[in-house]
This record gives structure tokens, C-alpha cells and sequence, in this order.
């Protein structure tokens, strides 16, 4: 068995402790972490660019589990193989664990208190704008001519007055995005 340099232990230690940290602020779910994920990954270090977070997110949400843990998966695998993957797919789990252990039989008992149903409220409000700045910044770098925004406008019409599920936008998306490049590819356009 080969010994670990010095760098590679560094990297899996690095990508355990920031997801350790990315993992205690799951508050809201996969969406609500989108601009924490954008922030920690792309903005500050740099593993990652915008577009590549936004195939990962996008793959991470067809795929089974929780979307933020499917991108720390993917990012821990880019920075650090496969170990990397498993270690950063362990430390976005821990805190999540610790907390739904310790809160489990609390929650149940606090829940109908008018307090606690404003707290959950107003973090659900906060996540809100959360989610909708991340938006306007990633739609900034995807929306780039004619076709991305209409491809935009169709899946969040289809998304808002239709019960259809986000894989089937998003491989139609794919797929479209496919065709119309082969398309201008073809005709000589861009």
C-alpha cells in the first residue's frame, strides 16, 4: 500500500473541515445551500467554477439523496479522488447526525409552541432570499444568448404550472442544449 504524502493528507483533512462546516448550516435543505456551496467552493477557493457547481447541483438534484451532499461528493472526488468523495460526503453528514440525534425527541415536544412556528417562519423567509440571490447571480453566467433564456423561461413555466419532475427538465434541457449547439455548429452560427 502506498503511504500518503503530506499534500494528500492535507487535502482530505481540508475537504473534511469545510464540509464539517458547510454541513452545520443545512438549515432549509439542497436549495437553501446553493449560495453557501457557491460561496465556499467557488467564490473563496476556487475548487470549483460557477459552471461546474451548476452541473454538479443540477446532477446532484436527478440523482437519488440530498442535493448538497451529492455536490460535496462531487467536489471531494474532483479535489481528492475517490477517498476525497467519501470524506467529504462524511463530513457534510456528521453535523447533520449529531443534530437530528439530539433534536429528534426535542422537536416533537416543541413544535406546536407559537415561538417556535415564528422562528421556522422567519429562517423559511431568510432562505427565501437566499435562494433568489443565488439565482440572479447563476442566471448572470448561464443566461449567455437566446437559447439558454428561452430554455430558462420554458422550465420555470413548465416548473411553476406543472406537476413534472426537475430530471425530466433538466434532461430536456440537456438535451435541447445538445441540439441547438450541433445546430449553430452546422450552420456556421457563433
Amino acid at each position: 500500500m502506498a503511504m500518503w504524502t503530506k499534500a494528500q493528507c492535507k487535502v482530505q483533512w481540508e475537504l473534511f473541515c469545510l464540509f464539517i462546516r458547510i454541513g452545520l448550516m443545512t438549515f432549509g435543505g439542497g436549495t437553501s445551500m446553493l449560495p453557501i456551496l457557491q460561496r465556499e467552493l467557488a467564490d473563496q477557493r476556487g475548487w470549483l467554477t460557477e459552471e461546474e457547481l451548476m452541473d454538479y447541483y443540477a446532477i446532484g438534484q436527478c440523482t437519488p439523496g440530498i442535493i448538497a451532499l451529492n455536490v460535496a461528493t462531487f467536489t471531494g472526488r474532483k479535489r481528492g479522488g475517490d477517498l476525497g468523495g467519501v470524506v467529504a460526503t462524511a463530513g457534510f453528514i456528521l453535523p447533520s447526525l449529531c443534530i437530528i440525534i439530539a433534536l429528534a425527541g426535542v422537536i416533537t415536544s416543541v413544535e406546536h409552541l407559537k415561538w417556535v412556528q415564528n422562528a421556522f417562519a422567519g429562517i423559511r423567509a431568510c432562505i427565501c432570499v437566499q435562494i433568489l440571490n443565488a439565482v440572479i447571480r447563476l442566471a448572470k453566467k448561464a443566461l449567455v444568448d437566446i437559447w439558454t433564456v428561452g430554455i430558462f423561461v420554458l422550465v420555470f413555466v413548465l416548473g411553476v404550472f406543472a406537476d413534472v419532475s426537475p430530471v425530466w427538465f433538466v434532461l430536456a434541457s440537456a438535451a435541447a442544449g445538445l441540439v441547438i449547439r450541433a445546430l449553430e455548429m452546422r450552420t456556421g452560427a457563433k
